[in-house]
């Protein structure tokens, strides 16, 4: 089962900073993110969404796929495997990328909308959709972060541990 942790930071370019550094640690298999989003609220109090998971192009590169080899199948019929090749690959992009435009994957958008816009101007906000992690480890990694829980599936215990993480000096953290 997944964990849903959001993070309030005052500047606007943190949570993206964040991201960044959390995915370096999914290529160490430290943090398995099922899904990932950064809100950031502009000087004017604008609500910017940045997706980490876009299920339009994955539903499009499917398509093309599949699309491609069921064209190239028909084409075998009708004696022209190129014309099915290229009109299949055609007609599976756009039907993927249809179903992949009416998926809501990870994270609601609704909930993330909601949320994002009760953060001040002039920051950000990072949605975390966590399926597992390395908690020493990457708590270590983010000490001293001066972030502020802001919601979380996680246990009363394990909140105040993040949060006692986020907010503490880096040399405190890795000693406790």
């Amino acid at each position: 089962m997944s964990d849903l942790v959001v993070l309030g930071f005052d500047h606007p370019d943190k949570a993206d900073a964040i991201l960044n550094r959390l995915t370096q640690l999914g290529k160490e298999y430290l943090i398995d993110l099922e899904d990932a989003v950064v809100a950031v609220s502009d000087p004017q109090g604008k609500i910017h969404l940045k997706q980490s998971y876009h299920p339009t192009a994955s539903g499009a590169a499917a398509g093309v796929l599949s699309g491609a080899a069921w064209g190239t199948l028909v084409g075998l019929l009708f004696l022209n495997p190129l014309a099915g090749l290229v009109l299949g690959g055609a007609i599976g992009a756009g039907s993927g990328a249809l179903a992949g435009s009416l998926v809501d994957y990870g994270i609601d958008d609704n909930f993330i909308k909601s949320l994002a816009s009760t953060i001040p101007h002039n920051s950000s906000a990072l949605f975390l959709l966590i399926r597992k992690v390395q908690p020493e480890k990457v708590l270590a990694e983010f000490a001293g972060e001066n972030a502020k829980v802001l919601r979380s599936s996680l246990s009363p215990e394990q909140e105040g541990k993040l949060q006692q993480a986020l907010s503490s000096h880096p040399a405190a953290a890795r000693a406790t």
